[in-house]
């Protein structure tokens, strides 16, 4: 059974809210960081529909490990070969600071790690088989992350 990205997204967004509700390190009130981590939520969020628009808009799927039936380089597509795994990224970041707390921040290396190793390097490794030179040039092009 695996689990996808969406219930490795809740289950970060859970691991936030209990570390800064029950190991606050070094808690700060600032409303100017609150906005910002607002902001963050809403940019990763705008980056991540983005890009599942754009997989609609081309007829590919959206579910990982599901054959890919267009290669997407449009959009987000230029600046991150990742963009729906950015933006929930992003998303994390900015709950992050949001919650007030630095114990959140920790979580989010490890949801990127997570979603690299068993999804990214897999999904890297099927579009290669699938679409050959074309991936390899967009994997020249444009970074993994950022």
């Amino acid at each position: 059974m695996r689990i996808y990205p969406p219930v490795w997204f809740a289950l970060a967004i859970i691991a936030m809210i209990v570390l800064a509700r029950f190991v606050p390190i070094l808690a700060w009130h600032v409303a100017a960081l609150r906005w910002t981590g607002l902001a963050l939520v809403l940019a990763g969020f705008a980056v991540g529909l983005s890009a599942a628009m754009r997989f609609r808009h081309r007829g590919t799927p959206l579910k990982p490990f599901t054959e890919s039936t267009a290669l997407v380089v449009e959009g987000p597509y230029r600046f991150t070969r990742n963009p729906m795994y950015l933006g929930l990224a992003t998303i994390l970041v900015g709950l992050a600071l949001a919650l007030e707390a630095l114990t959140p921040f920790f979580v989010v290396p490890v949801f990127v790690a997570i979603i690299t190793a068993q999804f990214i390097v897999p999904e890297e490794a099927m579009l290669t088989d699938r679409f050959g030179d074309a991936y390899g040039d967009f994997r020249r092009r444009v970074r993994r992350w950022l």
